[in-house]
C-alpha cells in the first residue's frame, strides 16, 4: 500500500484529518466511503474531488465505497445551505441513482475480481427497514441534542443571519448520515469516511456513533472545497453546472472549461484533477510559466479530465472542434462533428434558415449572403466581398459563382459562412 495520505497532501486535497488516520492507513488496508446526493441523474464536477479522492484511495490498495443517498436524498443535507432542499420521489430517486451509478463506473474499478474492488451501495437499502420507534431507540439514545446543536452546519441554520430556520426533517440528516457510518462500520468493516470540509460535522457524528453504540474507532478526512481564484464559483458556467454526462454537457463544452481556467487555476486543477504524478506537474508548471501563452498547463489538464470523464475519441473530437475556430480546420473535419458539438462551437454565431428548397435548387452566394439572410447589408456588400477573396464556405474560400448544394450541408442542416478570420454566420436549413 502507498501513503495515500501524503497524496492528498502534496495535491491540495487535505483539509481536516482525525488524530491516528495517516498511522492507521499505512498498516492496515481497510474500506473507506463518500456519499453521493443522487439529486440529479448525473453529477458535475463539483463532485470530481470527491471521485477522485476514492480513486486515489483504491490506487493506495484500500477499498473505496461509494455511496448513493437515496435515503438521505429524500430528507435533505443542510450543510452549507441556507434553504431546505426540495426533497425527491422514488421515481426521480431511482433515475438519479442509475445515472449517479454510471459516471462512477468510469473512475472506479468495480471489477468483482478486483483484490481491492469498488463498491457501490444506496443507503435506502437498509434504511428503508428501521421503523422510526427502532431508530429513534437504537440510533438517537446515543447521541445527544446538544452535541448536534454544536455543529456548524446546524448553527448557522439556527442563527440569527438565517431567515428559513432549519426543519426537524434536516435536523436529522446528520444522525442519518451518522448511521450509515455505523452500518458500514458493522456490515463492510468500513472505517474511514471522506468528504468536502463542509461535511466534517456530519462525519465525526458517526464516528461518535460508532464509537458509543459499537465501542468502535474510526477515522475521518476532509478535503478542501474547490474554488477559483477569481472568487467565481468553480464548476459553474453563464450556461449553469457542468456536467459529467454528456447529453447535458458535451464533451467539447467540458473540455473548454478546463482550457479556460486561469494560470493559477490550471496549477491548482492539474494537482486536483488528474492522476499525473508530483514530477510530471512539477515540469509542466515550470514548462509552462517559461512560455504562458502556450497555455501547456490548460491544454494538459483539459485532455487528462476529458479522456477521464469521456474518453479519448471524445477528446480528439473535442480537440479537433476547438481548432475549428482556431486553427486550419478543413471542411471534412466540420462535417466530422456531431449536430450538438457542432452547435455548442458556434453558439452565439448569427443564424438565419433557408429552405430545403433553396438548397436542393442550388443557393447562390450573394442569396447566401445578402438577399435571403441579411447577413451583409446589401447585394454590393456581398459581391464587393466574393471580389476580395474575403468569403468562405465550410472554411474553404468561394467566388461569386459558387452554389451551396446539400452536398454543403453540416449535420444534413447546416452551412458555415465566414468573412475574413473572424466573422462567422450560420445557415440553418428548415423544410
Amino acid at each position: 500500500m502507498t501513503n495515500f495520505v501524503e497524496e492528498l497532501r502534496w495535491r491540495g486535497l487535505l483539509h481536516d484529518i482525525m488524530p491516528d488516520t495517516e498511522d492507521y492507513l499505512l498498516k492496515n488496508k481497510t474500506a473507506g466511503y463518500i456519499g453521493f446526493d443522487p439529486t440529479a441523474d448525473s453529477l458535475h464536477i463539483g463532485s470530481l474531488v470527491q471521485i477522485f479522492i476514492l480513486k486515489h484511495f483504491q490506487n493506495a490498495g484500500h477499498n473505496p465505497i461509494a455511496l448513493i443517498g437515496g435515503a438521505t436524498g429524500m430528507v435533505g443535507d443542510p450543510s452549507g445551505k441556507s434553504a431546505e432542499r426540495n426533497l425527491l420521489d422514488e421515481a426521480t430517486l431511482a433515475k438519479n441513482i442509475a445515472g449517479v451509478r454510471e459516471n462512477l463506473e468510469r473512475f472506479l474499478d468495480f471489477d468483482a475480481t478486483a483484490e481491492n474492488k469498488a463498491e457501490l451501495v444506496n443507503n435506502y437499502d437498509w434504511m428503508k427497514d428501521i421503523s422510526l420507534i427502532d431508530f429513534v431507540r437504537d440510533t438517537g439514545k446515543h447521541i445527544t441534542v446538544n452535541y448536534m446543536m454544536a455543529k456548524d452546519s446546524v448553527k448557522k441554520r439556527l442563527s440569527s443571519e438565517s431567515s428559513e430556520g432549519m426543519s426537524f426533517t434536516e435536523f436529522t440528516y446528520q444522525l442519518f448520515q451518522g448511521y450509515d457510518f455505523y452500518h458500514l462500520y458493522q456490515e463492510k468493516n468500513c472505517k474511514l469516511q471522506m468528504g468536502g470540509s463542509d461535511q466534517w460535522g456530519n462525519i465525526t457524528t458517526g464516528t461518535e456513533l460508532i464509537r458509543r453504540k459499537a465501542q468502535g474507532k474510526a477515522y475521518a478526512i476532509t478535503v478542501p472545497l474547490v474554488t477559483k481564484a477569481d472568487g467565481t464559483k468553480f464548476g459553474k458556467t453563464e450556461g449553469g453546472n457542468v456536467w459529467l454526462n454528456a447529453d447535458r454537457t458535451s464533451p467539447y463544452k467540458f473540455y473548454q472549461y478546463w482550457l479556460n481556467s486561469s494560470d493559477e487555476d490550471a496549477e491548482n486543477f492539474i494537482k486536483k484533477f488528474t492522476f499525473l504524478d508530483k514530477q510530471t506537474i512539477e515540469t509542466l508548471i515550470s514548462e509552462h510559466s517559461e512560455n504562458p501563452h502556450l497555455r501547456l498547463l490548460q491544454k494538459k489538464l483539459g485532455e487528462e479530465v476529458t479522456i477521464l470523464t469521456h474518453g479519448k475519441e471524445a477528446y480528439e473530437n473535442a480537440l479537433k472542434a476547438s481548432n475549428i475556430l482556431f486553427g486550419k480546420s478543413t471542411a471534412s473535419d466540420l462535417k466530422s462533428l456531431d449536430e450538438q458539438t457542432f452547435l455548442d462551437v458556434f453558439d452565439g454565431v448569427p443564424q438565419a434558415t433557408v429552405t430545403t428548397a433553396d438548397i436542393e435548387e442550388g443557393l447562390d452566394m450573394i442569396g447566401a449572403l445578402a438577399a435571403k439572410t441579411n447577413f451583409l447589408n446589401s447585394n454590393g456588400e456581398a459581391r464587393r466581398a466574393l471580389k476580395e477573396n474575403a468569403i468562405s464556405v465550410n472554411k474553404e474560400k468561394v467566388k461569386e459563382d459558387f452554389t451551396i448544394t446539400k452536398e454543403d450541408l453540416i449535420a444534413n442542416k447546416f452551412v458555415l459562412l465566414q468573412r475574413g478570420k473572424k466573422t462567422y454566420y450560420l445557415l440553418k436549413v428548415t423544410d
